[in-house]
């Protein structure tokens, strides 16, 4: 299914905004009280929202079938996404059984300053990301690298993972093969090389924020918490005495890598690393054929005598990722009802009806954008929704398409990561081991973005805009069957 195929419906009835409010207020308030207080697991909160959205859509005339196909249709969007998570797991499961993750985590340790790490760590998912335009491959590859590293030496996992993620989605954010990158530009109708040009005034300041932000804590927390140059010895020890450690094992990720960069699509690549990782556990490690492929299906289990070579290297498999795949599958039910319904659009028009000036534009769609990745759960949602919605009211306040552009990357590929049941979130503690709630505080580019790009809106510098025969001839083209009324002037 085509990803605006989700936008092609009719509502039986309009919503107000109160009465569309109430599924995700009570949502809301079930999520904080079962993770704060009752500290246990999202699934349960996301049902009740559903089960709310589908009463009140029950009551405003939509019929029992009617909300069970919107489900279906919810859940079918999130089907690449699943698909995706059930490759990591099976390519984590092989990649620790052949002894890639192994390599990776060996030679890091010995030729990475501990407290340089982070700092490190997000330079280079910088860069593979923006090389291969996945934010999500290159978690699953160097990020999984990273985190056994980064661990091995002693160093907090969220502070890890905040690294990691800020990189990642600084890459997927500028690089012209993300698909948010170009979702955002050609459904806002702006170029792609433009698009990306303009973001260069709120990402590059929040790369450096963190970058600059990770350094400060390498030196100052991290130089005095790490393990000990024994403690590091004896984990190499015990990693080379149970697997075999070679550099020719290193081209199994490069390889992945290269796949991706050549264009290949994320599951096909994925797929060649599930079956060079199983090679090697064949053939490099001396594993027999049904252990390689139980490392698949259940993950691999290592019994050393180091505790936490132990927990590295005890994870992996199909099985280990059904939670985030349950998770993910839950919430797009919720997320079916609330946008098939008209639930969502009718509290996007409210937010739209505040939204005054360059300031409350920009603010209303970075908000609207943050909005719709906590109540649809799925990150493509948070950029085509706001700009199908905001585009209009850009020209008519004669501002660029490149400033909607940048404000649904901004506020919508960038805040995916803190919603613990959006895709993304799902996604990373599957891949990462590590919450939302957790690595929040250290995803620091993620958060950093939208902020700089508020104080932008605010000062106007960076602000692109048009003139009024521009306003004119785009709302001409794009709105050509509407009789115009003339606009106000931002």
């Amino acid at each position: 299914m085509a990803k605006n195929d989700l936008f092609e419906h009719e509502t039986k009835k309009e919503f107000n905004f109160f009465m569309a409010i109430i599924p995700l207020a009570v949502m809301v308030i079930t999520m904080l009280y079962a993770i704060v207080v009752l500290e246990t697991d999202p699934h349960l909160p996301l049902i009740i929202g559903t089960v709310t959205a589908a009463v009140v859509a029950f009551i405003n005339g939509f019929k029992f079938d009617d909300l069970e196909e919107m489900m279906y249709k919810g859940i079918r969007l999130a089907l690449p996404a699943v698909v995706i998570i059930m490759l990591v797991g099976l390519i984590i499961g092989s990649w620790i059984g052949g002894g890639v993750v192994a390599t990776m985590i060996y030679y890091g340790l010995m030729i990475i300053n501990p407290q340089y790490f982070l700092v490190t760590i997000c330079l280079i998912c910088g860069i593979v990301s923006l090389a291969i335009g996945s934010s999500w491959s290159t978690m699953a590859t160097i990020g999984v690298a990273g985190m056994g590293i980064g661990v091995s030496m002693g160093i907090n996992p969220a502070m890890i993972a905040g690294a990691v993620i800020s990189g990642a989605y600084f890459g997927d954010k500028m690089s012209p093969l993300s698909d948010t990158t170009n979702l955002a530009s050609g459904l806002t109708n702006t170029d792609l090389f433009v698009h990306i040009k303009h973001m260069l005034y709120t990402t590059v300041p929040g790369l450096i924020v963190a970058l600059t932000v990770f350094f400060f804590i390498g030196i100052n927390v991290i130089g005095t918490n790490t393990a000990s140059p024994e403690d590091i010895q004896v984990m190499l020890a015990s990693m080379d005495e149970n697997f075999v450690i070679s550099p020719w094992l290193l081209a199994v990720p490069v390889l992945v890598i290269l796949c991706i960069i050549m264009k290949v699509k994320a599951v096909p690549a994925l797929a060649v690393g599930v079956f060079l990782g199983f090679i090697c556990s064949i053939l490099v490690q001396g594993e027999t054929l049904a252990d390689s492929a139980s490392f698949l299906m259940n993950g691999f289990v290592l019994e050393s005598n180091n505790e936490m070579v132990d927990t590295l290297f005890n994870r992996g498999g199909l099985m280990d990722m059904m939670y985030t795949i349950s998770m993910t599958i839950v919430a797009m039910t919720f997320a079916g009802i609330l946008e098939y319904t008209g639930m969502l659009s009718a509290i996007m028009n409210q937010i739209l009806k505040i939204a005054k000036g360059t300031f409350g534009i920009i603010s209303a769609t970075i908000v609207s954008c943050f909005a719709t990745n906590a109540t649809c759960s799925e990150q493509y949602i948070s950029v085509v929704v706001p700009s199908r919605m905001f585009l209009r009211t850009y020209i008519e306040n004669r501002l660029h398409s490149k400033n909607l552009s940048r404000s649904l990357e901004d506020g919508g590929t960038l805040t995916s990561v803190f919603i613990p049941w959006n895709t993304c979130g799902v996604f990373i503690y599957g891949t990462l081991g590590v919450s939302a709630l957790e690595y929040a505080p250290f995803a620091i580019l993620n958060f950093t973005v939208p902020v700089i790009a508020l104080i932008l809106a605010a000062t106007g510098f960076g602000i692109a805009k048009i003139t009024a025969e521009e306003r004119d001839a785009y709302l001409a083209e794009y709105y050509p069957d509407e009789q115009q009324e003339k606009p106000a002037t931002a």
